[in-house]
């Protein structure tokens, strides 16, 4: 009877094992490994692989010529292959405190570390990412410090004639406390949507920690879609899993900026904010930057912060819109106005650099007064994340 037990235990293990490799796989490399020193190691177990190589943004990037000037694309390197099929690439210098991404490319392949779970997507690329502490990073990381709520709420648009989904940070504190809150606009690029700046720019992170140690004023930040033509972020839509696209209609021509006003209503009515320009920012990234800009001067008695993080300028020659009628008038009406803060940043390498050199040469021959920043890099998270804990702790002081 003994030796019966004995024998289903071994076979229940042996089962168990057996479902647990089949759910998981073979044994797992750990990947990435980072070193007290700050050096990295990346693993992958490949054993028929020919070739394997690392893409991220830690490593020296490449720059590629494009007709709207030089883009920086992630660097290159080579892993090199172990025992057991495993291939390896340790960086030869400690990283700089930051949040990184990275992917492997097997066999001219592009594909995920599978020993990572922490992934992001970026309009339709998906990226794995890790964080080495320290430094501006630890405003990147969550910390044991009091919580805001991130919350993803649909509003109606009058303008655009239909539903839309913002996400919205209300800082710790919010639903217990009975106070209001002055609000920051916060707005995403390119291809981007709702969750471009909660996702990729750590918005919460950096939020709760700021105004944890007393840095930046508590505050309820709103993130929109700044796709006139999208309910809401690909997959989140009646329209289901509808791949990701740069190519969107209504983005840069002013529906979005002749409904936003739509935006400032709805947040006025469902949330306990401080309803005046004195207690408003917006500011954005690249086309959120461009969006800003020109929201700001359409409707200078909103905002009173206005932040222009890499951004465009003018809109292309053949667009013909309201919004972009009377430029230097409409300018000239907003700074007349005195707003608190006009905050301008950019890479030293950034495509839309001689751009923002344009636009402050116009400001300064108008004594316009701004603010400028002016950073390492180009068009890349690492920026627009560090223009936001700049930008944050300025506003409503």
């Amino acid at each position: 009877m003994k030796k019966i037990l004995l024998l289903s235990v071994l076979l229940l293990v042996g089962v168990m094992t057996y479902a647990q490799q089949a759910l998981w796989g073979s044994a797992p490399v750990v990947s990435p490994e980072i070193h007290d020193d700050n050096t990295v190691t990346f693993r992958l177990k490949a054993p028929k692989a020919v070739k394997v190589q690392i893409t991220g943004d830690f490593l020296a990037p490449i720059p590629i010529q494009t007709p709207n000037g030089v883009w920086e694309a992630p660097g290159v390197a080579d892993l090199k292959e172990g025992k057991d099929g495993v291939w390896e690439y340790t960086t030869p210098e400690p990283l700089a405190p930051e949040l990184y991404s990275y992917s492997f490319i097997v066999d001219d392949l592009k594909m995920m570390d599978p020993a990572n779970v922490y992934m992001i997507r970026d309009v339709a690329t998906v990226t794995n990412v890790f964080i080495i502490g320290g430094g501006r990073a630890d405003l990147y990381e969550v910390n044991d410090v009091p919580h805001g709520t991130v919350s993803r709420i649909w509003y109606n648009s009058p303008t655009l004639k239909m539903e839309r989904r913002l996400t919205v940070y209300t800082p710790a504190g919010y639903e217990t406390s009975g106070k209001r809150y002055p609000v920051f606009y916060l707005l995403h690029g390119m291809g981007g949507d709702e969750e471009a700046w909660i996702a990729l720019g750590r918005t919460s992170q950096i939020l709760d920690n700021l105004i944890a140690q007393g840095k930046a004023e508590p505050m309820i930040v709103v993130m929109t879609n700044g796709n006139a033509s999208q309910e809401a972020a690909p997959g989140e839509t009646q329209y289901g899993f509808k791949a990701p696209s740069m190519n969107l209609p209504q983005t840069m021509e002013g529906t979005f900026e002749t409904a936003f006003p739509d935006v400032v209503k709805f947040i006025d009515k469902t949330y306990r904010t401080k309803a005046n320009k004195k207690n408003r920012a917006i500011a954005g990234l690249s086309m959120g930057g461009y969006h800003s800009l020109h929201i700001s001067k359409q409707y200078p008695d909103m905002f009173n912060y206005v932040g222009l993080f890499s951004a465009a300028i003018m809109p292309d020659k053949s667009v013909k819109s309201p919004i972009y009628d009377d430029f230097d008038q409409k300018l000239k009406t907003q700074f007349a106005k005195k707003p608190a803060l006009y905050w301008i940043g950019i890479g030293k390498t950034d495509f839309l650099y001689q751009a923002n050199v344009d636009y402050r040469k116009l400001l300064d021959e108008h004594n316009y007064k701004y603010t400028y920043y002016e950073s390492e890099g180009g068009h890349i998270w690492r920026n627009w994340r560090i223009y936001l804990t700049e930008f944050a702790p300025l506003l409503f002081k």
